[in-house]
């Protein structure tokens, strides 16, 4: 089973949630900014994804820079207290699949953790392609 640490207003959290459906997998999805995190799962994902709390920081559309979270002399455990009070600082989606776990940023990044890929042509929700119709994954300008 695929397990998806989803927030429903992220555009790239619903391109992956998509991803995952269009693939037919079993998968959970966890709403953390309903249910908030608990400090083992949060580290034992941070750990599995080779993350830790200043990687996984969301440093845009949070409130990292009010709460003064920027600064690179802020410890890991403030951030990890941090991420704990207010859910939303955790940057999404983290998806866990038997084939590992990973912060699924670009949306495209959930396709390593499948065991079967959708039907092309898959799109996110600006239009960018994803799988073309043969189920390839479009060239990127660096390949």
């Amino acid at each position: 089973m695929i397990v998806i640490h989803h927030n429903p207003d992220c555009g790239t959290s619903r391109n992956v949630l998509d991803i995952i459906r269009k693939s037919g997998e079993d998968h959970e999805i966890v709403d953390y900014l309903r249910v908030g995190w608990t400090r083992p799962q949060l580290l034992a994902l941070f750990a599995a994804a080779g993350l830790t709390p200043r990687t996984a920081l969301r440093t845009t559309k949070s409130p990292a820079a009010e709460l003064g979270l920027l600064d690179e002399t802020v410890s890991d455990e403030t951030l990890l207290e941090a991420m704990l009070a207010h859910p939303v600082l955790v940057n999404r989606p983290i998806v866990v699949s038997p084939k590992g776990v990973r912060l699924c940023r670009p949306s495209e990044t959930v396709l390593d953790l499948l065991t079967r890929l959708p039907h092309g042509p898959l799109f996110k929700e600006d239009g960018a392609m994803i799988l073309d119709e043969n189920g390839n994954r479009p060239a990127r300008p660096n390949d």
